[in-house]
């Protein structure tokens, strides 16, 4: 019988994520309110979304990273690199 391997989850993935979006956001020399309207999402979520508050969490969609992954030019793979 074969062994299956301990998978390995990022316990952090949302904030993996935010990380990830606010870095290439910057790389790409764009501010929130541009990547918000490249997406068609507010400028007020788009902050919230990059926020490290701990206190609140802002959970999105697939369809929502997707758009800002082709808005910045990434995979969704690099999205959600550590």
């Amino acid at each position: 019988m074969k062994k299956i391997e301990q998978m390995q989850f990022d316990d952090d993935i949302y904030n993996t994520i935010r990380r990830n979006i606010k870095r290439y956001r910057k790389e790409k020399g764009l501010t929130s309110a541009q990547l918000a309207e490249m997406v068609d999402l507010s400028h007020d979520f788009i902050r919230q979304l990059e926020s490290e508050n701990t206190k609140r969490t802002y959970n999105f969609s697939v369809e929502t990273l997707y758009k800002i992954s082709v808005a910045l030019g990434v995979s969704l793979d690099e999205l959600t690199k550590k």
